[in-house]
């Protein structure tokens, strides 16, 4: 059998740089190695895209620094010929050539690109709009899906019109108080925008267009404007768009959706819930970093959600009816609220959610039905068979 040459993309420009590096590990050592052959790009923070660099199952992650794609030694800048299509990657040679040039390598016919890349540069449409013009086929949401799923506040009006609840907020422009560090000097503006709101502490400040907590602070304070101010500058430091949405008194559930061909029916997972494991000691009142990424004693995913099977019914329902507003394809996570009262809002949606061996996403399948191997295959034949 001839296999297949999956060009993997990991890294990138955003603050979740290490989390993908940490994800396409997981995804290359579950991969089909019979059927597909990799191809790894790691792309550096500075926006460089590199061949020959550390293979991602490679990494050393006890060390206390988190892994991060960097040039050196063996390592290749790679060039896209866009009037080459799936032929046109190339590695650049910079010590071979006449005087003066480089010389290209070819890095061999691609038949798909599994891009592993969360945040901004990766998940945000940029690198699917790069592939589309480049005509090769990728896993994942398109161009529109993921732009909009990328930004909280386009995402939320997309909801709020087909008719999906929301949590109630507001959206902060904060460019004006960014370029002199006026935030606290603007903190009763800021409570003044809260109130005319009708917004309910305690509230939640991140940044529009970012993920994996980067940014987030829990507000509980009522009427503390430095309190706020110091929240919205921290939010402006990943994004001068800033979200200041009403904390929910509910449980975040989150439900993994999976649909590798436009023409087959939209599958929910059972929907799965994080359980912070020191929320009755007063520590990780809400999933940070931390909790995420870097204590695995503060949380553990539990799948199905301790919730009647009515309830993780309409939540499986809710996520599907939220990925088809945004015109999702391939796959994505919804991650939603469930109140006491039996209420269900839509928090965002993850066009390329984590997919570390112990995310949610591949976690809620594995208890679905779908093992880590056998998701991975879905999503990559889903796309070679739609090209």
């Amino acid at each position: 059998m001839v296999r297949k040459r999956i060009a993997v993309l990991y890294g990138g420009k955003a603050d979740e740089h290490s989390i993908s590096c940490i994800s396409a590990a997981g995804v290359l050592a579950a991969m089909d190695d019979e059927r597909f052959e990799a191809v790894l790009i790691g792309i550096t923070k500075q926006g460089e895209w590199l061949t020959g660099c550390t293979d991602p199952r490679d990494f050393d992650f006890e060390q206390q620094a988190l892994p991060v794609v960097s040039a050196g030694p063996g390592t290749s800048h790679v060039v896209l010929d866009m009037a080459l299509g799936a032929d046109g990657f190339f590695a650049r040679d910079e010590h071979s050539g006449a005087e003066g040039q480089s010389a290209l390598t070819s890095l061999g016919h691609i038949d798909a690109v599994l891009p592993i890349l969360h945040g901004p540069y990766g998940e945000d449409g940029t690198v699917q709009g790069l592939l589309e013009m480049l005509g090769v086929p990728y896993v994942g949401c398109g161009v529109f899906a993921s732009s909009a799923c990328m930004d909280k506040h386009f995402t939320k009006i997309l909801l709020k019109s087909a008719g999906i609840p929301v949590a109630p907020g507001i959206t902060l422009d904060a460019r004006p108080y960014a370029a002199a560090d006026t935030f606290a000097a603007n903190g009763d503006d800021f409570i003044t925008k809260v109130r005319a709101a009708g917004l309910h502490y305690p509230l939640f400040v991140k940044p529009s267009r970012a993920g994996s907590s980067f940014g987030v602070t829990k507000v509980e304070r009522e009427g503390d404007a430095a309190e706020l101010a110091a929240a919205v500058r921290e939010a402006s430091r990943h994004d001068w768009k800033v979200l200041v949405e009403q904390g929910v008194d509910a449980r975040e559930i989150e439900c993994a959706v999976l649909a590798p061909r436009a023409d087959r029916d939209i599958l929910a997972s059972w929907p799965g819930e994080i359980v912070l494991d020191r929320r009755e000691s007063g520590n990780d009142q809400f999933y940070d970093f931390d909790s995420k990424y870097m204590d695995s004693d503060a949380s553990h995913v539990q799948v199905p959600a301790d919730l009647p099977g009515e309830m993780l019914d309409r939540v499986r329902e809710t996520a599907i009816k939220a990925f088809k507003a945004v015109d999702g394809t391939g796959m994505s996570r919804v991650d939603t609220f469930v109140g006491a009262d039996g209420s269900i809002v839509v928090n965002e949606i993850n066009t390329i959610p984590g997919f570390t061996p112990i995310s949610m996403y591949p976690k809620a399948w594995e208890a679905t039905g779908i093992s880590y191997g056998e998701l991975i295959t879905a999503l990559i034949d889903g796309v070679l068979e739609s090209a």
